[in-house]
């Protein structure tokens, strides 16, 4: 089956990898009676989500209207777009559309974007803002906000947040803490504004340990592939570790590994924590410590030099970021080629 195998580099999943992680979520949500509604931005593949779906998983959390469009295209009926829309004429055109053909629940933060709303069939959750400090109101306001939103004839089912702050090293368990007050919160002042919150909507892959309180329902993404930040923020094993990028070792310049996977298919992320630019799935010491478009320069703490012409297994550090760089997946169980998976909604940004 190699010879069947593209030329690197590549980005493969470890089938019975990805399917461990997609059953231990689901188990893990279904013991806490949350709703698990997997955040399919960071793979975007229809066959993955079938996948969760497959595992129980209740309707899916995606990024923008070109997202959803792709995954309702493929037979998906329950989607929120977890992200404060402004919906411009040519978004509300589409959203209208969408709403003909599946349950869509949008996200808004303002009085003029919830306005925008109203009419196009969708449904909607107030975003708080839970210690990230992107977008979202104070949980204070998510009733006032939803009251007034209610009255321009928008049905309002509850709050969402995104605990982003999830991603620092030690900060895990305490923003999950922050995502269940704030959303307490949000609860509390949609009651008081006469509108009971039927959704609590919440999770990242880091947090998702410490999730729950307060909950409904939970949005993790990263957690079907892992990735170097997981790896090294401890919320996954490299046992965990489902996505790799194949790559080839082209140099032993300056005794060092030199790889033809840059950050055209690693993506450029490197947290200020972050140790480096990506790991070595084999070689758990090494770090990406260069990179640019087309080399990835590792350093391999001692070990020594896999051989010129070889191929490793690099974790990228962000996964979304990797994918959204390819147009398919190789899809391999055991060393053996499975199949090749489209990135079906690769691109899709607006």
């Amino acid at each position: 089956m190699v010879d069947q195998l593209p030329p690197t580099p590549f980005l493969a999943i470890d089938l019975p990898v990805l399917q461990a992680n997609i059953d231990r979520v689901a188990a893990w949500a279904d013991e806490r009676g949350l709703r698990l509604r997997p955040h399919v931005k960071t793979h975007k593949s229809p066959e993955i989500a079938h996948m969760q779906t497959d595992a129980g998983d209740q309707g899916l959390g995606v990024a923008t209207v070109g997202e959803a469009e792709v995954f309702a295209q493929s037979g998906f009926d329950d989607l929120f777009i977890a992200y404060p829309l402004w919906v411009d004429d040519l978004r509300r055109r589409r959203l209208t559309r969408l709403a003909e053909r599946a349950t869509i629940r949008v996200g808004f933060d303002s009085l003029e974007a919830a306005e925008r709303l109203v009419g196009t069939g969708v449904t909607a959750l107030v975003e708080v803002d839970s210690g990230h400090h992107r977008s979202g109101v104070a949980p204070t306001e998510a009733g006032p906000l939803a009251a007034a939103a209610s009255a321009l004839g928008l049905e309002v089912l509850g709050a969402f947040t995104f605990p982003g702050h999830s991603y620092a090293p030690d900060g895990r368990e305490a923003a999950a803490r922050h995502e269940a007050a704030a959303l307490a919160t949000a609860a509390a002042s949609l009651r008081e504004a006469g509108i009971e919150p039927r959704v609590l909507s919440g999770g990242s892959t880091p947090s998702l340990a410490a999730t729950g309180d307060g909950l409904t329902e939970t949005r993790p993404g990263v957690y079907v592939f892992n990735d170097a930040q997981q790896w090294e923020l401890g919320s996954c094993t490299p046992e965990e570790v489902a996505l790799t990028c194949h790559a080839t070792v082209v140099s032993h310049a300056g005794g060092r590994l030199v790889l033809d996977s840059g950050s055209k298919v690693l993506g450029a992320d490197r947290a200020a924590w972050a140790s480096g630019f990506g790991r070595l799935l084999d070689h758990p010491d090494a770090r990406i410590v260069v990179l640019s478009e087309h080399h990835a320069v590792v350093d391999l703490a001692g070990e020594a030099l896999p051989a010129l012409g070889s191929t490793v297994r690099v974790v990228p550090n962000h996964a979304c970021n990797a994918v959204n760089l390819v147009d398919e997946y190789v899809v391999l169980a055991d060393g053996r080629l499975e199949g090749r998976w489209a990135v079906a909604a690769r691109g899709m940004n607006s």
